[in-house]
Formats: structure tokens, C-alpha cells, sequence
């Protein structure tokens, strides 16, 4: 059998994206790999296509190499395939040497026992150094690309294997000088230039030698590994980071040993020569290499900080972000040994304005509001890693920078911030001065307070008002004169809206003690002096089980009495039970005894029955200590020491889950069309009342994205239930089979855990609607969509059967929320939209008697067969 086809490989590619792990459970797993080394040398396959399958191959090297030994045949076949290639100019050459790279890079096969490593490293260096390397093997047309790519991936080689490049140093000095490709050859040197440094000084190289030494390792002899066995690879990441405040083994030895005054010159001028040269980069590339050598130099003996000046002054006026990132880096560094005063109060001065700019995006807005926020100042005060604002940036130059209520909510955080680290230095006000720092911010917050207020108001209001409120409570943590009015209004809000308890939650989860404390004290009296009747109720008590605590008085025992007898529905009992719980591990017992008899006896619920009676069993019959374990949160608590416990077999079933048939049936009804995303409507129905259902779904495969349970308070046999919306988060669209777990509460309190018969998601529950168009441009846009689904996607021609009643009959029944243009009863356009990011467009004309041909396109491959089964089958599904 022949190689594959063009067309059968965008087959098995397409099925290989859409889920990687499931192809390669299947059959065609180990033959995919060797298939396509083997139809990269096949004549019949056009260069795009091989070069589809390379691009593949370094996509998914630990999917298709996924052990070294593979990825050595693989970088081994990959490079005589490149070997093999004509002397004429050829779209693959770069690809095979980026995908031979990869696979020695991501299978963990690059080492100096691998024969692909000994063959691919003086293939690249000597590409890079643009020598001739016989028999015509880089055409004149692509020497300087070639000349990039293989810089490329001797950088990727060197950052999986620092040190690797040591040896060429010289070598690559001596290429950037000559003409080729700059920025490459400079983002080289300098990686290979930081390795070099660190690694030298344990293996007592001498650096003069490494860098002055010009002769090729191409030249036959071995490669020298020293220093990467030495390195053995911890070295930090080469992403530019700002805060110095880690600092590796490595770079802390980079003190170790002293150059030699040759060896300072040598380095010296390597650097001065990449830092002239770097004017000629793309901004990204200038600031990954000021990062390079301001990483290396930093802390170096005999290689003063001044050689970085003139790169300085040429970008303190930059307006690319990277490039003031990459100078806020090198302050990082150095700090006043490079930057003097007027350099830092120029720099905050710039800052400043530039974050004050009205036309500026908001994610530019928001970068200089974090490069004020974590100014790398040249003398802090305060212990390290304190925030603080810089001490140059006063109230006066800051005060166009104050939060606004107009600002949006990511602005209106970052310049708050700004302002409460502003307001920790503000000890003392100056009399006869306009309203002080923090004056104002006490007026923000209370305006803010009053927009989460409004009733009715958007959840986002609510939500910037506590994200503002725990700001300000990280910053002046220490400040009662902030705190207290803070508390106070906090207070008042939920007394004006007390549906924020999940808000109050939240943040009382996320704030020290000294607001943490107090603000539980007053939220539990606001809550306690509402009457236990309130239509609030709910958020009553779920604000009274965070804050309650062992220092109870009679008004929270009162407040749940009076509570009690309006807690009818399952929802209430179970937050007047949280509160019991809460008061239990606090250590409360006096008035809680009788309130737990009042409940084992008055709730409705036998589910709620039962916890009242429990609370009060473990509440009688253990001392405080054991009572805190038993309802700790601890999945691994100790068993309880209880006579009650050892004699009553009874207890123990009831706290372990039972397997049991099932009693509750689930059918699937019609699926949602609207939204982002395909819903499925559930009905269940029970055999018998069941309580705190929750229904967990599971997908075989990678077909969709994981399924969220659906919890069902109550269900009762013969009493009809609302429907279940179950979102579906197809990866690719496919039907499935869903099997359904269900866990449950019995009206004799047993947990029970029952397998439910699977549910199918068939190919039209997919299917969504594009949003319509105005009426006069519905042709247009399906035209559009049409056009755009070749040459990429596949259009073909299937006949679709009719029954009796007609094309028309057929349209409305399936296909109506998806038509864009009609002509009835004749002629119908339909544009469908197929999760994750697909499309399937058909056009039904020319109907006949009997069935009617439908043209199709879709950008899915994949969903070929799946449409063409679907259309053939909407006779028979009337």
C-alpha cells in the first residue's frame, strides 16, 4: 500500500488536534509517527503538506516521541531527510531543522551520547557561521534564513542545556561583526554569554579563552560538555523579571572568582559590542537582551554598571512598553550605581504623566499604574519586600492620579492602591491644606459603598466596592483612624442590602485580624437585631454561621428561636443547621441544648430532623475538645472515643454512603438554541422523595471539556420538576455518551450513591444559530460565511430523502432557528455554528418529489460524515 493521500492526512490530523490523547489510545497510535517520517521522503505529497506534517511534529513531540530513545530515530530520520533534500531552493529545510530540534529538546534526548545531538550541533553552528558545507546543501537564496533558524535553535538548545555554547563564544563574537542576520546572532551570544558566566566560575574555566578562542567545533572533534554537566541545568528562566529579589546559587557565585584583567577586557568588549548593535533589534529583542547582560553583569567584579549609560539615556525617553520595562529592570539591578537621583525622579516623573495620558488604552494605563505601584527605588526604606510608594512620589505629584468613580474597575484598583500606599506615609496633616489623602479616600470608599447599595444595582458594583475595601485594608492594616470608619460602613451596607453576605464571606476569608475581628463583632449585632421573620433571612444566616464564635450572648440564641419557627423550607433549615454547627465547633453549649430539641422535634424536613438530632447526640454526649474534631472540616479525622459511637452500628451507616438502585429516572428533552454554547434540558422524575440530589456527568475521551454537577434541593414522586439545564463544552463537535452518577439523601437519612442509565448527545443538540443579520443583508452575510470555508474547510453534495410532508415540512421541524434566507417553499439557505469554533452551511434547492440535494460546506473535516448521517436520517426522524 502506497503512502497516504493529501487528503487522507488532513483526515488523520484533523482527528490527532481535536483530541490528542484519545487518537493516540486508538489503533493508528503507533503508526502515525513512523508514517510520517517515513511520507516526508514520498515524492507524492506536495511540499505544504509535508511541511503540515512538520509543523505537527513540533506541536506534539511528547505525544508523537514520547520517550528519548524515540525521539532519537525521529531527529535522526528527520535529519537525513534533510541530507537528502536537492540542491534547489526548498520550502523544508527550515522546518526539518526546527522539528529535529524540538524532538531532541522535548524528548529529552539531547545529550553527548545521542549520535542525532553530535550531528545536529556542528550543523547548526556552522549554518549559523554561514560556512559552506559542500554538495550545494544551502542555496544562495537561503543562506540568510537558514542562517536565522539555525540560530534559533541553537538558542532553544542552549536554554535547555545551559552551557552547551561555551566553547563558541569567540566563534559567535567573531560572526556578529560580519554581515548576517543581527538580532539572532545577538540574542545568541548574549544567552550563551549569561550561561557562560555563571557555569565558568565552578568549573574554573578561564573566560579570555572562551571568548577570544574562533575555531568552529564543526572541525571533527568532540563537543565540550563540560560545562553543562557541571550546570546540570539549574539556571533561572530567561523571562525578563523585575523584582531582584531571588537570587539563584548561580548568580550569587558569579563572585566566586575574580577575572583577570584580560579577562575583564575581553568581557568587557563583548558586551559593549552587543549593546552597539542592539539599537538594530525589534524593542521586544533590545529588552530581552538588556535583561541577558544586566542578569549577568549584576554583582561582577571589574565590569562596572556605567557600560549600560549610554543604552540609558538613548531609552529614558522610550514610548515602547518593552523597553521601559527592560530600563525599570536594569534599576532593578543596579539601582544607584547606575541610576542617580535625577534619573529616578525623571523616571517616576515620566511615569506619572504618562499614566495620567487620557487617549491611552486601558492595558497601557495599567502598566504604568504597576511600574509606579513597584518602582524599584534606588535607597528603600522599610525591611525588604515591604510595600511602600516610592518616596519621590509625593501627594502633589500623584494627585492627578487619585480614583474616580467615572474611572472603570481595573483603572479605579490600581490608583487606589496608588492612594492607600500613599496614605501610609500621610502621618500627619498639614493644617490649612486642601482635603488630605486620606480624607478622600474615605469619601471614594462611602461613595462606592452607596453604589453597592442601590437596590437592584449591577453585581459588579458590589463586587469593585469589597475588592476596594480589602485594598485598603492590606494597606493600612495598622491604621484604626481607616479601619474603623471602614468597619462602620461595611456595617451599614449590609444593613441596607443584606443579599451581599457572599461578599461579606469572601472577604472576611481574605483580611488579617485587625479587620477581620471587629468586623465580625459588629456584622453578628447588625444581623441579631433584625427580627428572625425578615424576608432576608437567608442572608441572615448565612452571615450569623461565619461570624459566629464561642462568645455568644442571649440576643444570637433569641434570634435563632424566633428564627426557627419561620424556617419552612428545606434552603432555611439547612442555614439555621450551618449556624448550629458554627456554634457547636466554637464550643457553645449553654441555650443551644434547648434550641437542638426544639428543632429535632418542629423542622419539617426529616433530612433536617435527623442533623438536629445528631448536633444534639454529639452536643450531649462529648466534651468540648471531641466536639471541634468530630465537625472539623478534617477528611481525616481520628475516631470519636464514644461509647455511643462503638455500640450504635446504626450511626455509622448513616455518616457512609450506600449503594442502592436508582430512584430517580432522567430523560433528555429538546436542547436550547440560543447562548454561547449547546444546553441539553433534563427532566428527571423520582420513585420515592429524595433529597440534596446532585447529578454528575462524565464524558469518555477528550471529546468535551469536563461537565459541571447539577444539585436539586427536593424531588417528590408525582409532583411535576422545573427542567435541568446542562451546558455542554463540546472540543470538538461529536455526539457522546454521557454516564450519569447520582448521589442523594433518602427520607430515612441514608446518603446513597446510584448508577443512572447513560445519556447520548446526538449531533443536532449541538447545533447554534449565528446571530441575524438585518433583513436586507441576510444574502450577503451567508455568502460571506460560505466563501470563508475554502480553501481551508471541504464542500460536498449529499440527497437527502423527503417524507410526506415536504421540504418546507422538513425546514420547520429541524432546521428553522438556523435559516438566514428562505424561499419557500423551494429554497432554503441555512448557517449553522458547530462548537467549539466551526460552522456547517448548506443549501437546500431544486426540491424534488422524493428528496431534494443539498450543497454543503464546513470548515471541519471531521464533521463530514457526521452532517451526511444527519441529513440522510431527517426523514426517518419526523
Amino acid at each position: 500500500m502506497g503512502p497516504p493521500s493529501r487528503d487522507a492526512w488532513a483526515q488523520r490530523l484533523g482527528a490527532f488536534r481535536a483530541s490528542p490523547s484519545a487518537f493516540m489510545a486508538g489503533p493508528e497510535e503507533e503508526d502515525l509517527g513512523r508514517d510520517l517520517l517515513g511520507d516526508l521522503r514520498s515524492e507524492k505529497l506536495s511540499e505544504q503538506t509535508k511541511v503540515s506534517l512538520l509543523a505537527l511534529s513540533m506541536e506534539y513531540p511528547a505525544q508523537l516521541w514520547p520517550d528519548a530513545s524515540a525521539a532519537e530515530v525521529a531527529a535522526t530520520s528527520l535529519l537525513d531527510t534533510l541530507v537528502l533534500l536537492p540542491p534547489r531552493p526548498s520550502a523544508l529545510r527550515r522546518p526539518l531543522l526546527l522539528a529535529a530540534t524540538t524532538a531532541l529538546a522535548a524528548g529529552g534526548a539531547l545529550g553527548p551520547t545521542s549520535g542525532a545531538t553530535c550531528r545536529l550541533l556542528p550543523l547548526l553552528l556552522g549554518l549559523a557561521a554561514g560556512s559552506d558545507l559542500g554538495r550545494g546543501f544551502v542555496p544562495a537564496s537561503e543562506q540568510r534564513p537558514l542562517q536565522a533558524t539555525a540560530c534559533e535553535c541553537l538558542r532553544e538548545l542552549e536554554s535547555c542545556k545551559p552551557g552547551l555554547l561555551g566553547g563558541s563564544l569567540g566563534l559567535l563574537r567573531g560572526l556578529l561583526g560580519q554581515e548576517g542576520p543581527i538580532q539572532p546572532l545577538s540574542l545568541l551570544l548574549a544567552l550563551a554569554l549569561r550561561n557562560t558566566l555563571v557555569l565558568q566560575s565552578r568549573v574554573g574555566a578561564g573566560l579570555g579563552v572562551l571568548l577570544t578562542d574562533k575555531v568552529s567545533p564543526t572541525g571533527g572533534g568532540p563537543w565540550d560538555w563540560t560545562l553543562v554537566e557541571e550546570g546540570d541545568g539549574r539556571l533561572q528562566p530567561q523571562a525578563p523579571g523585575w523584582p531582584a529579589a531571588e537570587e539563584g546559587e548561580g548568580e550569587r557565585s558569579l563572585t566566586a572568582r575574580e577575572h583577570s584583567p584580560e579577562e575583564a577586557r575581553e568581557l568587557r568588549a563583548a558586551v559593549i559590542q552587543l549593546l552597539d548593535t542592539s539599537y538594530l533589534l525589534t524593542p521586544v529583542a533590545q529588552a530581552q537582551l538588556l535583561w541577558l547582560l544586566g542578569w549577568a553583569l549584576r554583582g561582577l567584579q571589574g565590569q562596572p554598571p556605567a557600560l549600560f549609560k549610554p543604552q540609558l539615556v538613548r531609552l529614558l525617553g522610550t514610548a515602547q512598553l518593552t523597553l521601559l520595562h527592560a530600563v525599570l529592570a536594569l534599576k532593578a539591578a543596579f539601582g544607584e550605581a547606575l541610576f542617580t537621583a535625577q534619573d529616578e525622579a525623571l523616571l517616576l516623573r515620566r511615569l506619572t504623566l504618562a499614566a495620567q495620558h487620557p487617549a491611552l488604552p486601558p492595558p497601557t494605563h495599567l502598566f504604568y499604574l504597576h511600574c509606579l505601584l513597584s518602582f524599584p527605588e534606588n535607597w528603600p526604606l522599610g525591611p525588604e519586600g515591604e510595600e511602600a510608594a516610592p518616596l519621590l512620589l509625593g501627594p502633589q505629584l500623584c494627585r492627578d492620579l487619585l480614583p474616580s468613580l467615572l474611572h472603570d474597575p481595573m483603572a479605579l484598583l490600581a490608583r487606589l492602591h496608588l492612594l492607600g500606599l500613599l496614605c501610609a506615609e500621610d502621618e500627619e496633616e498639614e493644617k490649612g491644606q486642601l482635603p488630605s489623602p486620606r480624607h478622600y479616600l474615605e469619601e471614594l470608599l462611602a461613595g462606592l459603598r452607596q453604589w453597592a447599595a442601590l437596590d437592584g444595582g449591577p453585581r459588579a458594583l458590589a463586587t469593585l466596592c469589597f475588592q476596594a475595601s480589602y485594598l485598603v485594608a492590606r494597606c493600612l492594616a495598622g491604621e484604626p483612624t481607616v479601619l474603623t470608619p471602614l468597619i462602620h460602613g461595611l456595617a451599614e451596607l449590609y444593613q441596607a442590602r443584606p443579599m451581599l453576605a457572599p461578599h461579606f464571606v469572601d472577604l472576611l476569608d481574605q483580611v488579617d485580624s485587625e479587620l477581620r475581628e471587629p468586623l465580625k463583632v459588629v456584622l453578628r449585632q447588625v444581623v441579631v437585631s433584625r427580627p428572625g421573620r425578615d424576608e432576608a433571612l437567608c442572608w441572615h444566616l448565612q452571615m450569623l454561621a461565619k461570624v459566629a464564635d464561642g462568645d455568644v450572648q442571649s440576643a444570637t440564641l433569641n434570634f435563632l428561636q424566633a428564627a426557627a419557627a419561620h424556617c419552612t423550607n428545606w434552603d432555611l433549615q439547612q442555614g439555621l443547621l450551618r449556624v448550629c454547627r458554627a456554634l457547636l465547633r466554637a464550643g457553645v453549649r449553654g441555650g443551644l441544648v434547648d434550641l437542638l430539641q426544639v428543632l429535632a422535634r418542629q423542622l419539617e424536613d426529616p433530612d433536617g430532623r435527623d442533623h438536629a438530632r445528631l448536633y444534639y447526640i454529639l452536643l450531649a454526649h462529648l466534651a468540648a475538645p471531641k466536639l471541634g474534631v468530630a465537625l472539623g472540616p478534617s477528611l481525616a479525622a481520628p475516631a470519636l472515643a464514644s461509647s455511643l459511637v462503638a455500640e450504635n452500628q446504626g450511626f455509622v451507616a448513616a455518616l457512609m454512603v450506600q449503594e442502592a438502585p436508582a430512584l430517580v429516572r432522567l430523560s433528555v428533552g429538546s436542547h436550547r438554541v440560543k447562548g454561547p454554547l449547546p444546553v441539553l434540558k433534563l427532566q428527571p422524575e423520582a420513585l420515592e422523595p429524595i433529597y440534596s440530589l446532585e447529578l454528575r456527568f462524565r464524558v469518555e475521551g477528550q471529546l468535551y471539556a469536563p461537565l459541571e454537577a447539577v444539585h436539586v434541593p427536593y424531588l417528590c414522586p408525582g409532583r411535576p420538576a422545573r427542567p435541568l439545564l446542562l451546558p455542554l463544552q463540546p472540543r470538538c463537535p461529536a455526539p457522546a455518551r454521557l454516564d450519569v452518577d447520582a448521589l442523594y439523601t433518602t427520607s430515612t437519612g441514608l446518603t446513597c450513591h446510584a448508577h443512572l442509565p447513560p445519556l447520548f448527545v446526538n449531533f443536532a443538540d449541538l447545533f447554534l444559530p449565528f446571530p441575524q443579520p438585518p433583513e436586507g443583508a441576510r444574502l450577503g452575510f451567508f455568502e460571506e460565511l460560505w466563501d470563508s470555508c475554502l480553501p481551508e474547510g471541504a464542500e460536498s453534495r449529499v440527497w437527502c430523502p423527503l417524507g410526506p410532508q415536504g421540504l418546507e415540512g422538513l425546514v420547520s421541524r429541524h432546521l428553522e432557528p438556523f435559516v438566514v434566507v428562505a424561499q419557500p417553499p423551494t429554497s432554503y439557505y441555512v448557517a449553522i455554528h458547530l462548537p467549539p469554533d466551526s460552522k456547517l452551511l448548506l443549501r437546500l434547492e431544486a426540491a424534488l418529489a422524493d428528496g431534494v440535494p443539498v450543497a454543503l460546506r464546513t470548515d471541519d473535516w471531521a464533521a463530514l460524515p457526521l452532517v451526511g448521517d444527519y441529513l440522510r436520517g431527517l426523514a426517518a426522524a419526523v
